[in-house]
């Protein structure tokens, strides 16, 4: 279908600025451009509580922050594990803080938002190794945030779908925490790789083709690190055993195929998978849901995807 009206009225709001693309900019640019999406993702909503920490993390403290609903009071919450876009080099769990708890208010779980560290100063494998470890964390301090580590999923967008997918693999690989479901929204599962939406999807959509070799040189201090399925999950041995997932990519994002090909390498291996592709839609509308009719459908279907997974509540007898 055409672009959807919304996405182009994005986009004409966006040329107005004038940004030359991300790959022509600085890393400092960039990170100091990446501030336009606070207006983009609109006034923060109320939530019942938000909780600014610091966690050990293996090569530095990681902050984090805890967006508790109203509707997750009690002691044993499901919860959200969540990994923003980022391209691994730019942004925030600050201005991500929109997005953050309207996932929360929208899904009624507890949101754990990781601000994992960045490129080029911390190379893969170390924001890989910093989202790990934050799910592993908030498993092993459960009863500590008043969350149940039975209901416990993982969800990101764009370079932090990448992560959350890295995560159910080496959760699986290593008898990690326990995942009850993922969400991968227009994630990169591979790169490197010409496909067809990253032909028809080069420019003028937000996020270009060219500018994903910006953010790989930056993420990957030589081009084998690229190969790792941590990196690349579309690359692991077998994706069978991991949680059931929910994809989301945009019709017009060159980062399409990449995850439809995920969603269909996992299906192939047995893994529960819905797939969604938004008509119309473009590469980073996650979150944007007072813009974006499509980003407030994602919240929406996200929260029925984790709450289908999830399994009863045991301290209420269910």
């Amino acid at each position: 279908m055409p672009l959807d009206p919304q996405a182009a009225a994005l986009l004409e709001l966006l040329a107005q600025g004038g940004s030359p693309p991300i790959r022509e900019q600085t890393v400092e640019q960039a990170r100091r451009g990446a501030y336009g999406f606070v207006d983009l993702f609109g006034p923060p909503e109320e939530i019942g509580s938000v909780e600014h920490r610091f966690i050990p993390g293996p090569t530095a403290d990681i902050p984090i922050r805890i967006y508790r609903p109203d509707s997750a009071a009690g002691e044993s919450a499901p919860c959200l594990v969540y990994f923003h876009g980022s391209g691994f080099v730019i942004s925030n769990i600050g201005i991500f803080d929109a997005p953050s708890r309207a996932l929360a208010n929208r899904t009624r779980c507890v949101v754990v938002a990781v601000n994992y560290q960045k490129a080029p100063e911390h190379k893969f494998p170390e924001p890989f190794d910093d989202a790990y470890a934050a799910t592993c964390w908030v498993s092993d301090h459960a009863v500590e945030l008043g969350i149940d580590p039975a209901r416990l999923a993982v969800i990101g967008d764009s370079a932090g779908g990448t992560l959350a997918a890295a995560v159910c693999i080496k959760a699986r690989d290593e008898s990690g925490p326990s995942i009850t479901s993922q969400i991968l929204v227009h994630a990169p599962s591979q790169f490197g790789v010409e496909t067809e939406s990253m032909i028809a999807n080069a420019t003028g959509l937000l996020l270009e083709s060219d500018d994903m070799a910006w953010f790989a040189g930056h993420y990957f201090a030589q081009v084998e690190d690229a190969a790792h399925p941590y990196a690349s999950p579309m690359l692991a041995e077998s994706l069978a055993g991991l949680p059931p997932a929910l994809v989301a990519t945009a019709e017009y994002d060159p980062l399409r195929d990449d995850g439809d090909a995920y969603a269909q390498r996992l299906r192939s291996d047995g893994v529960p998978v819905t797939y969604i592709c938004y008509p119309g839609m473009i590469h980073a509308f996650y979150g944007m849901n007072r813009r974006l009719d499509a980003a407030e459908d994602l919240f929406q279907k996200a929260s029925e995807h984790v709450w289908r997974h999830f399994p009863p509540d045991a301290s209420n007898g269910e």
